[in-house]
C-alpha cells in the first residue's frame, strides 16, 4: 500500500527486508552471512568512488538482500517478496535476481553438500507448489465463458449480463438432472438391452425434427426400458410383473429404480433451486443501505494487478457502464408527475393490459382448438410424420408472434423506470406462456391417454415434448436473425446514423424458462430430454452472444439488473418447476400406464412399483421388516408432510426474526455513528472556542504595556505603583498557546452565538 511506504525510502525498505531474512534464516538454522567467502561478498572495490554515498549504500544493502533471500527456500522467498511495499517491477527483479542460476548447484551447510534430505524436501515443496498453481489455472479454465461474460458486462451492463448468468445456471441445473439419470437409467438399460420387438426403421433425417422413427426403440423414450429385475434370469415373474432374484445374483430392479432414480433427480433440483434463491435474495437484499456505493465504484472499483491492455480496456469499460447505471438509478424517481398525468397513464395501461390478455387469451383458444383438431384427425387416419409436427409449429407462431404485439402495445405505456418495463414484460410473456402449457399439459395427459390406449402414450408425450424443444429452438435461431439482424440492416440504411435495436431481455429470458419447463415435463418420458437441452444451451450461448455483439446496441436508458437474477431464479422455482412437479406427481399417483411397454405395463399407477417392492420385502423376511415400517409411516402417511411443512414454516419466520434484529441493531450502530461524530464537532468548537479567547487575551497584552509606559513617561503616580506591585508579585508573564492545525478547519458555526468564557463554564452551560 502507498501508506506504507510514505516518508521512507527504497534503502530503508530494503535495510528493513533484509533484517527481517536475517532473522528467518537465523529461526530456521541457516548459515550466517559470516560463514560465506569473501568472494562471494559485496564489496566497495567494484564501485565507483565517485558516486553517491546514498546510491552505494543502498546498492549494498540490495546485494545483501538478494544474497539472505538466495538463502530462504521457495516459500519463504514468495511471501517475503509479497510483502515488501515496493512496486511490482521491483519484486520481479529481486526475484530473478535471488533466484540460483541453472546447473548450479545451491552450496549450503558446513561442509558445502546438500544433504539428500534437504533436496528431496524442497523437490517436494516445489512440485506441490507447481501442482497447486497447475490446479488453480485449471479451475479457472474450467469456468465457462468467463471473459465472454466480462466483455458482456463492461459493454452492455448488467442488465444484459443477467440473461447470460442465467442462461448458465440453467446449464448447470440441467447437468446435475442429468448424472443421476445416466447413471442409474441410461447407462444400466444400454449395458442390459430388452430383446426387439421388431424391425428398427431406417433412419430418413426426419426424425430429428419429429423424434420418432428409429429413435422410438432406444433408450431416450419411456417405452424401451424394460419392467424386470435386470441381471436374473425371469423364468416366473409374480404378481405386478416382477421377477424373483436368484440366489447369489445381484438384482437391480428396473421399475422402482426408475421411479425413485427421476424422484431424487426432482428432489435434487428443488433443494439446489431453493439454495440458489436463497443466496440470491441474500446478495440482491442485503442488510443495510447503499448510500455510498458511487464513491466505492469510484475510488475502490479498479484492480491495479491488472497490466494487459486487454485486460485495463475492458475493466475500464465495466467500471464506466457501472457508474451509468448508479446514475440512472437515482434518477428514476426524481420525475414527479400530476395528478391528470397519472390518470392518464393509468387508463393506458388498463387499456394495453385489456389488449394484452385478451391476446393470451385468443392463443389459448387456438391451441386448445387446434389439439382438438389434431384428435379428430388421428381417429380418422394414422398421422403421419409432417402433420406430427403441427401442433408444435402452432405453438411456437404464437409464442414467437404474440410477444411482438406485446413489445408494440408497451410503447404506448412509457414508463419512467426501464425496470418496470422489463418486469411487465415478463409477467406477459409468462401468463401466455403458462396458459398455452396448462393446455399441452391437459391435451396430453387427459385427451391423449384415452385415444392411444392400445399404443404406448408415454413415448408419444416424451415425442411431443422433443418436438416442441425442437422446434422451440429453431424459431429462436430465426427469430436472432430476423428480428435482430434483419432490423439492424434495415435501421443502418434508413437512417443516417446507426440505429441498432436493443436486446430483448424479458422475451429471451422467458424463452429460456419456457424450454426449462418443457424439459421438465419430459424427464419422466424421455430420460435423455436434459442431454438435448444441455445441447440447445450451449448453441443458444454463442448465437446469442455472437448477434449481440453484430446487432445490438446498450440500452439508451441504463439500468442497475440489482435484483434481476433474483426475479429469474424465483420465476424458475415457482410457477415452472412447481408447475412440473404437479403434473408429473399426477402422471405418477393418478394415470394408468401403457400395458405395452414401459417398467410399470402391468400396474395400475407408476406408484404401485413402490407398494410391490415394500410387499417383497414383507415376504423377506423379519431382518428388513424396518423397511416396510418406514414407507408405511413416513411415505404413505401425511403426518411427514405437515411436520416438515410446521418446522419449513418455523425456520423461515426465526429468519425473518434474525433478519429484523439485524436491522434494528444496524440503525442503532449508525445512530451511535451520528452521535460520535456530533460529540467530536462539539469538542473540536469548544477547543477552537479556546484558542481564538487565547489569542484575544495575547493581543490585548501589548496594549495594556504601551499605557502604562505612557503614564510613567507622564508622571503619573499610579503607574509606577503599579509596576512596584506586579514586581513585587514577580509574576511570570503570560504566554498565549501555540496555533493549533484545527483552526484553519474547523467551521464556526457556535462562537457567534455564544460569548468567550472560561472552558468549565461553557461546559457547565451546555
Amino acid at each position: 500500500m502507498p501508506s506504507r511506504t510514505i516518508g521512507r525510502s527504497r534503502g530503508a525498505i530494503i535495510s528493513q527486508y533484509y533484517s527481517r531474512t536475517v532473522r528467518l534464516r537465523r529461526r530456521a538454522g541457516w548459515p550466517q552471512l559470516r560463514d560465506v567467502g569473501r568472494s562471494a561478498r559485496p564489496s566497495l572495490r567494484l564501485y565507483d568512488l565517485e558516486l553517491d554515498p546514498v546510491v552505494l549504500e543502498e546498492e549494498e544493502k540490495r546485494g545483501l538482500l538478494v544474497k539472505e533471500l538466495q538463502g530462504l527456500t521457495v516459500a519463504q522467498r514468495d511471501h517475503m517478496l509479497r510483502g515488501m511495499p515496493l512496486s511490482l517491477a521491483e519484486k520481479r527483479c529481486l526475484r530473478e535476481e535471488s533466484r540460483p542460476p541453472r546447473g548450479k548447484r545451491r552450496v549450503r551447510g558446513r561442509h558445502g553438500l546438500l544433504s539428500c534430505c534437504s533436496r528431496l524436501r524442497d523437490s517436494c515443496i516445489l512440485a506441490s507448489h507447481n501442482l497447486g498453481l497447475a490446479l488453480l489455472s485449471g479451475l479457472q479454465a474450467l469456468m465457462p465463458w468467463h471473459y465472454a461474460l466480462k466483455r458482456i458486462g463492461g459493454q452492455f451492463g448488467s442488465s444484459v449480463l443477467s440473461y447470460f448468468l442465467f442462461l448458465k445456471t440453467l446449464l448447470a441445473f440441467n447437468t446435475l438432472l442429468l448424472l443421476p439419470l445416466l447413471a442409474f437409467i441410461v447407462a444400466v438399460q444400454a449395458a442390459f438391452p430388452p430383446a426387439p420387438s421388431g424391425s428398427t426403421p431406417a433412419f430418413r433425417g426426419l426424425e430429428l425434427l419429429t423424434g420418432g422413427g428409429c429413435f422410438t426403440h432406444t433408450v431416450m423414450y419411456y417405452g424401451y426400458y424394460s419392467n424386470v429385475t435386470l441381471n436374473q434370469p425371469c423364468a416366473s415373474p409374480l404378481d405386478g410383473g416382477q421377477c424373483t432374484p436368484a440366489a447369489g445374483g445381484l438384482p437391480y430392479n428396473m421399475p422402482l429404480a426408475y421411479l425413485f432414480t427421476v424422484g431424487v433427480a426432482f428432489f435434487i433440483t428443488c433443494i439446489t433451486l431453493v439454495y440458489s434463491m436463497s443466496r440470491s435474495f441474500g446478495e440482491s437484499y442485503r442488510v443495510g443501505s447503499t448510500s455510498g456505493v458511487h464513491a466505492v465504484t469510484v475510488f475502490c472499483s479498479w484492480d491495479y494487478k491488472v497490466t494487459q491492455k486487454w485486460a485495463s480496456r475492458l475493466q475500464h469499460d465495466n467500471i464506466r457502464t457501472q457508474l451509468k447505471e448508479l446514475l440512472a438509478e437515482g434518477q428514476l424517481w426524481q420525475r414527479p408527475r400530476r395528478a391528470c398525468g397519472r390518470l392518464q397513464q393509468g387508463a393506458v395501461l388498463g387499456l394495453v393490459w385489456l389488449l394484452c390478455l385478451g391476446t393470451t387469451l385468443v392463443c389459448a383458444l387456438a391451441v386448445y382448438t387446434f389439439s382438438e383438431l389434431v384428435i379428430q384427425q388421428s381417429r380418422v387416419s394414422a398421422e403421419r410424420d409432417w402433420a406430427l409436427l403441427a401442433l408444435p409449429l402452432v405453438v411456437c407462431l404464437l409464442n414467437l408472434g404474440a410477444p411482438y404485439l406485446f413489445r408494440v402495445l408497451a410503447v404506448l405505456e412509457r414508463h419512467d423506470s426501464p425496470v418496470l418495463e422489463v418486469y411487465v414484460a415478463i409477467c406477459r410473456n409468462l401468463i401466455l406462456k403458462v396458459v398455452i402449457l396448462g393446455i399441452l399439459c391437459y391435451h396430453w395427459l387427459g385427451r391423449r391417454v384415452g385415444t392411444l390406449k392400445d399404443q404406448c402414450w408415454e413415448d408419444f408425450v416424451g415425442q411431443e415434448l422433443y418436438r416442441l424443444m425442437v422446434m422451440d429452438f429453431i424459431f429462436t435461431l430465426l427469430d436472432t436473425l430476423l428480428g435482430e439482424l434483419v432490423w439492424r440492416l434495415i435501421s443502418e440504411k434508413r437512417s443516417q446514423r446507426k440505429g441498432k435495436p436493443e436486446f430483448d431481455i424479458a422475451g429471451n429470458v422467458l424463452e429460456l424458462i419456457y424450454g426449462q419447463t418443457l424439459t421438465w415435463l419430459g424427464v419422466l418420458f424421455s430420460p435423455l430430454l436434459p442431454a438435448m437441452q444441455i445441447i440447445k444451451l450451449l448453441f443458444l450461448f454463442y448465437v446469442k452472444k455472437t448477434s449481440l455483439m453484430a446487432n445490438c446496441q446498450a440500452p439508451r436508458r441504463p439500468w442497475k439488473a440489482s435484483h434481476m437474477s433474483t426475479v429469474f431464479i424465483s420465476l424458475l422455482c415457482f410457477p415452472s418447476f412447481l408447475g412440473a412437479a404437479v403434473f408429473l406427481c399426477y402422471a405418477i399417483w393418478q394415470v394408468k400406464p401403457s400395458s405395452i411397454c414401459g417398467p410399470f405395463r402391468t400396474l395400475d399407477t407408476m406408484y404401485e412399483a413402490g407398494k410391490v417392492w415394500v410387499r417383497q420385502l414383507e415376504e423377506a423376511g423379519p431382518g428388513v421388516s424396518w423397511l416396510p415400517w418406514i414407507h408405511r409411516y413416513l411415505v404413505e402417511s401425511a403426518f411427514p408432510i405437515y411436520l416438515a411443512s410446521a418446522l419449513l414454516l418455523a425456520v423461515i419466520y426465526l429468519n425473518i426474526q434474525v433478519v429484523k434484529g439485524q436491522r434494528k441493531v444496524i440503525c442503532l450502530l449508525k445512530e451511535q455513528l451520528s452521535n460520535e461524530g456530533e460529540d467530536k464537532i462539539f469538542l473540536i468548537n469548544k477547543l477552537q472556542r479556546i484558542y481564538e479567547r487565547k489569542e484575544r487575551s495575547r493581543a490585548f497584552q501589548p496594549w495594556e504595556a504601551w499605557k502604562q509606559l505612557l503614564r510613567k513617561a507622564a508622571g503619573d503616580p499610579v503607574a509606577s505603583a503599579g509596576q512596584r506591585d506586579d514586581r513585587g508579585a514577580s509574576q511570570p508573564p503570560e504566554r498565549g498557546p501555540l496555533p493549533t492545525p484545527l483552526s484553519g478547519r474547523v467551521g464556526r458555526t457556535e462562537e457567534a452565538v455564544m460569548p468567550p468564557a472560561v472552558f468549565t463554564d461553557d461546559w457547565d452551560a451546555q
